[in-house]
């Protein structure tokens, strides 16, 4: 893919932070839109900023983890636009509590967002980016599919699961010679709400998790779409976004497991 002019881009998660700066991007960028979020309100938002600057745009009220809602909205999306090139799997939410006191009901939400979710919707669309001729899919993991992080088992096992799954994916494209580029994302600290709105375990009842991220997130959603668009042009396998994520990955492959040392106790200080 060498530009996004009149490329048809599925963004889901996108009535806010990275998914909504991701879709004015586009926009600006000469692309046709298909843009979901599990908030009507928020993603009609969105809609209309992309259709001032001129783009084609349909929203969608999404919830990604539903299977069924999933291929649904990939049939809808086909039968709108006649195609798709594009799709960008960066739904998410969190949950900060410790392996014991997680419960199975926000563990399951959890993985059904992050992991199903991005399964479900890389599945629905690989058959009509295979079809275009011109396709490429994006998964938006994190620096937490790279490291392990206290208090974020249920985020790390569906971020890690993303990072593997992607990446077999995108040998499975290469060795077929199929025509879908595959990327994964691994952002760092980004400006977004998604520690402010995270269901918290007992632990961190009283914890102020937005304020406390607010204070070590240093990039802006705008800038971490550049760098992921840019990314995909140049057909990234892997694209990290901030210092933070860049210094995390070095400190995993520098020290091994021994990174542990210094993460776990960190986070104990408030520095995740």
């Amino acid at each position: 893919m060498k530009s996004f002019k009149d490329k048809v881009a599925v963004v889901t998660g996108a009535g806010s932070g990275i998914g909504q700066a991701l879709a004015l991007a586009l926009a600006k960028a000469g692309a046709q839109l298909a843009i979901s979020d599990i908030n009507a309100k928020n993603v009609a938002e969105t809609a209309a900023q992309c259709s001032a600057l001129g783009a084609k745009v349909k929203h969608y009220q999404l919830d990604v983890g539903s299977r069924e809602a999933i291929y649904a909205h990939a049939e809808a999306v086909v039968k709108e636009f006649g195609r798709v090139n594009l799709v960008i799997n960066n739904a998410g939410v969190a949950v900060s509590a410790t392996v014991r006191e997680l419960s199975d009901e926000d563990f399951e939400w959890l993985m059904n967002i992050n992991f199903w979710g991005v399964i479900h919707g890389t599945r629905a669309f690989l058959p009509h980016l295979t079809a275009s001729g011109d396709g490429h899919v994006v998964n938006v993991s994190s620096i937490f599919g790279m490291i392990g992080v206290p208090k974020q088992s249920a985020y790390n096992a569906a971020k890690f699961g993303v990072r593997g799954f992607t990446e077999s994916l995108r040998q499975e494209m290469a060795n077929e010679g199929a025509p879908v580029g595959v990327s994964c994302v691994h952002p760092g600290g980004v400006k977004t709400n998604i520690a402010a709105s995270a269901r918290k375990g007992a632990s961190d009842a009283n914890r102020d998790l937005g304020a406390m991220f607010e204070k070590i997130a240093k990039t802006t959603p705008a800038r971490a779409a550049d760098v992921i668009l840019k990314g995909v042009l140049r057909n990234e396998s892997r694209i990290f976004i901030g210092a933070d994520a860049k210094a995390f990955d070095f400190m995993q492959r520098l020290l091994g497991s021994s990174y542990q040392k210094i993460i776990g106790p960190a986070y104990e200080r408030g520095v995740k």
